[in-house]
């Protein structure tokens, strides 16, 4: 069973900076893709960032110019999310994922909180 930690949320005032961590229980290399996904009071979870094995990253267009997705140079299990320029509407709790052929696995998220 895989096996996600997130870390690294908080609070921030718009404008601010952060960044996630996401430890898997294995290697990047086993699955075909990491990313993370949001979801707001009230609202779907949403995509946020993409990031393939290969290194192919992906954004939908509400976090473009504002977010990226890595991967750690070091840890072989180690996926970033930097968030900058942050806005009161990307509050919510962020999640990261693991897709396999057999299915997408989940982190239990932290939350991330921007105030105005």
């Amino acid at each position: 069973q895989v096996q996600l930690v997130e870390s690294g949320g908080g609070s921030v005032r718009a404008g601010g900076s952060l960044r996630l961590s996401c430890t898997a229980s294995e290697s990047i290399a086993s699955f075909n893709d990491m990313g993370w996904y949001r979801q707001a009071p009230g609202l779907q979870r949403e995509l946020v960032a993409l990031i393939n094995n290969a290194g192919g990253t992906s954004y939908p267009d509400y976090v473009k110019g504002r977010f990226t997705i890595s991967m750690s140079s070091n840890a072989q299990n180690t996926v970033y999310l930097q968030m900058n320029s942050l806005k009161p509407e990307d509050t919510a709790i962020y999640y990261c994922t693991a897709i396999k052929v057999e299915g997408m696995y989940w982190g239990r998220g932290t939350q991330v909180t921007v105030s105005s």
